[in-house]
């Protein structure tokens, strides 16, 4: 799924500048071997501790959900926390020109979210391409950006430099993009990842949140056989002590792994919407009882099926968010669930009207605002020009597109703070979320349908998503 290559369209504006970190480099490493690890878990910054934050293996807090609503509210988090956002991806506002970042950034200001970048790839190049030689002008990019448009910055510390997985010293060259961005760094690189994810943390101490690594890359090449989660744990402990070492302040989650579903078979997880398969589930379990700390759970998954069918339908399919989230507080002791990435078209070609696929995003929204999700990153497939259905802003003119507008929507009125309230609709092909003074309502249907909700009269056209006041 999130797997662009960076090409030349990833590079900053003024092209590739080696700079030297020596002195970061010693930082890093001195700080990272004095780490004494066995953090505990904490809540998201921000929040009131529990009274009584279970052990990994300890009995669950996660909050039941109504049972005539469904609506669970969130572990603790600040009131204020975004909880939407964008990670930004092979091309961005920064990769056009200066005049067109200002735009952008000055859209986006307005409501103020939730932005990611990964540290290699995904519109980033190589941050290490020797042991002692370091290129921080793409994420220096990418975070002034995120700065000038008001963000919650987050980095994802993915992926490694190709001589820590086998490869040569020196820049990236085009067939490692494409053939070695998502391998694995070897095991006995490890401490070197760990040590470039300090370097990153010493360096934007204005990032607090960090992400360790992406979907168990070169982890789990056959996700029809149990991943390496033993040696995902591993690197993801090392990476935990060493940025702990220089940023006490720093939170951190994983494992980022993808809770994609199956056609067949049943497990502990399972609903309409098809079943998760075992392999995932036990390599959570695994890394939430070997991890080291973790102050937050980080995951991704799709509504369809492998064989990219979407039970019982389009919209039947996205309850298994709620699901998955719910299963994860559960096991977690309610630690904040961040969804790194979220997908609910088929890849198999299937092609909807933008109207039909922002309906179907805004439901999805719905179910992670209900089942008590902390965070959930849409991954925004920008392009510089053309046709862009999905993208979060115009690439001609830096206005937002319905998809930015629906993430900016949900980030103003349904923070992690808001409370939801239990609002019905007379027709349940109109679904609906809402909070004291304001209400989303979405048409699942394709035709025109007239419902009572919240007391009023309203008549939606087909697949239209309406805001209203209470």
């Amino acid at each position: 799924m999130s797997s662009d290559i960076p090409a030349s369209a990833g590079r900053g504006r003024s092209g590739w500048r080696p700079v030297s970190a020596a002195a970061i480099t010693a930082l890093a490493l001195a700080l990272a071997s004095c780490s004494t690890g066995g953090a505990t878990d904490r809540a998201e910054p921000g929040t009131k501790p529990s009274a009584s934050k279970p052990s990994a293996s300890g009995p669950s807090t996660a909050s039941p959900a109504t049972a005539e609503t469904g609506i669970r509210k969130p572990p603790p988090v600040d009131a204020a926390w975004p909880r939407w956002g964008f990670t930004h991806t092979a091309v961005s506002a920064n990769n056009v020109t200066p005049q067109f970042e200002q735009d952008v950034a000055g859209v986006l200001t307005r409501t103020p979210m939730l932005q990611n970048q990964h540290i290699m790839g995904f519109g980033a190049l190589n941050p290490q391409p020797r042991p002692n030689e370091f290129h921080w002008e793409d994420l220096d990019s990418r975070l002034s950006l995120m700065k000038e448009s008001g963000a919650t910055p987050v980095i994802t510390l993915c992926c490694a430099p190709d001589w820590m997985k086998g490869g040569p010293e020196g820049p990236t060259q085009e067939s490692a993009w494409a053939e070695h961005l998502e391998d694995a760094p070897y095991p006995e690189h490890f401490d070197n990842f760990a040590k470039l994810s300090a370097a990153v943390a010493a360096r934007y101490r204005d990032v607090k949140y960090f992400m360790v690594w992406n979907e168990l890359k070169g982890f789990w090449k056959d996700h029809s056989k149990p991943a390496d989660i033993k040696g995902y744990t591993d690197l993801y402990n090392k990476v935990y002590d060493a940025v702990k070492a220089v940023r006490p302040d720093a939170r951190i989650g994983g494992p980022y792994l993808g809770f994609d579903s199956l056609s067949e078979g049943r497990t502990e997880l399972n609903g309409p919407w098809g079943t998760v398969s075992q392999h995932a589930l036990d390599a959570f379990k695994y890394w939430f009882k070997n991890k080291k700390g973790a102050d937050f759970v980080v995951v991704d998954g799709a509504s369809p099926t492998e064989s990219h069918e979407l039970r019982p339908d389009e919209f039947g399919a996205l309850g298994k968010f709620s699901a998955v989230t719910s299963w994860l507080r559960e096991q977690s002791g309610d630690l904040p669930i961040w969804w790194a990435e979220w997908y609910f078209v088929p890849e198999d070609g299937t092609t909807w009207t933008e109207p039909k696929q922002m309906a179907v995003q805004a439901v999805s929204m719905m179910e992670f605002a209900r089942s008590g999700a902390a965070t959930a990153l849409y991954w925004n497939p920008q392009t510089k020009e053309g046709a862009c259905q999905g993208c979060m802003w115009d690439p001609r003119t830096g206005a937002l597109r319905p998809a930015g507008t629906l993430v900016s929507e949900f980030t103003r009125w349904f923070p992690a703070g808001a409370e939801l309230e239990p609002v019905t609709s007379s027709d349940p092909l109109v679904r609906v979320l809402a909070q004291p003074q304001r209400l989303v309502m979405v048409n699942t249907a394709d035709k025109p349908v007239t419902a009572t909700v919240d007391g009023k009269k309203v008549t939606l056209q087909p697949y239209e998503i309406k805001w209203s006041g209470r």
